[in-house]
């Protein structure tokens, strides 16, 4: 045998003190995870001792955390009962409101996006369009509920109309920003190689404008959530907004904080995934 296969039969010993490369690994992976974790941990158990301890003074009008678990703890342990009409659990109230959220949302999508493009694209369509957007975005999202009654005569459609009205205006808005600020060189490359106008839709115009589509994507995900609370409140049904509506007229504070909670904790879950989503599809050059 060669010296040099000898050599390199003989497994070398472990630096002494040298740490695992697993264990290398993972410090900074835990590092991370403490650096994004604790912090929102920390203020939110600060936050909640304060409230435990404004609840449980004497006169207080709002009760402590701890009398909110108590008195919700079956809403809280069984989320899924039904029991007929409206009588059923938290969980199928929020799948109720967030499936009127997915059909307003979604048709807020594909009208925002087209009509930002058309705006973005012409000036002409920007000279005459842009002043209407403006008027109409500044009507707040329950003023569109009796309007949106009348023309449809049910409560169900009138609602997702509400979300779609609602949540199309940063949609359109961020999409032709975004449009208008494709960089010339872009242009001129897909005239040089003759993109058409499908080619150069889906290959220059949306990777370019992505960034603004996706910010504009975010914020109209927010307004959906809020804009379909608001009005299941006046529409009634199977919903977390009638929801909490109900627990006010039954006096039900613990349930209507739980409500809120539920709330919070959904909208953020929609954004995180549409930025999560943004953040895929544009390799991470989309805001926030």
């Amino acid at each position: 045998m060669k010296q040099t296969d000898t050599l390199a039969a003989v497994r070398l010993p472990a630096t002494p003190g040298a740490p695992p490369a697993r264990h290398t690994r993972m410090v900074p992976a835990l590092r991370s995870l403490a650096a994004h974790v604790l912090p929102p941990l920390a203020i939110l158990a600060l936050l909640v001792g304060i409230w435990e301890i404004l609840g449980s003074s004497p006169g207080a009008a709002l009760p402590s955390a701890s009398r909110v678990i108590e008195d919700s703890w079956e809403l809280i342990a069984n989320p899924f009962f039904d029991n007929g009409g409206n009588d059923v659990g938290l969980a199928w109230q929020i799948l109720a409101s967030l499936e009127r959220v997915a059909y307003g949302y979604s048709l807020a999508v594909v009208a925002g996006v087209a009509l930002g493009v058309l705006v973005g694209q012409s000036a002409w369509a920007l000279r005459g369009l842009d002043p209407l957007f403006q008027v109409l975005r500044t009507v707040p999202p329950l003023a569109w509920l009796p309007i949106s009654l009348a023309g449809f005569q049910d409560s169900n459609p009138s609602a997702i109309f509400v979300i779609f009205i609602t949540s199309i205006w940063p949609i359109i808005i961020n999409t032709s920003v975004g449009i208008r600020n494709i960089p010339d060189d872009y242009r001129n490359v897909a005239r040089v190689i003759r993109l058409n106008g499908l080619e150069y839709f889906w290959k220059v115009m949306l990777p370019a404008a992505a960034p603004y589509i996706f910010s504009g994507l975010r914020i109209g995900v927010g307004l959906s959530w809020l804009a379909i609370i608001a009005a299941e409140m006046l529409i009634g049904g199977v919903g977390i907004g009638f929801f909490i509506w109900d627990a006010w007229n039954s006096s039900l504070i613990s349930d209507i904080i739980l409500a809120l909670v539920y709330v919070g904790v959904v909208g953020f879950l929609l954004d995180r995934l549409v930025a999560a989503v943004g953040n895929w599809v544009t390799r991470g050059t989309s805001a926030g």
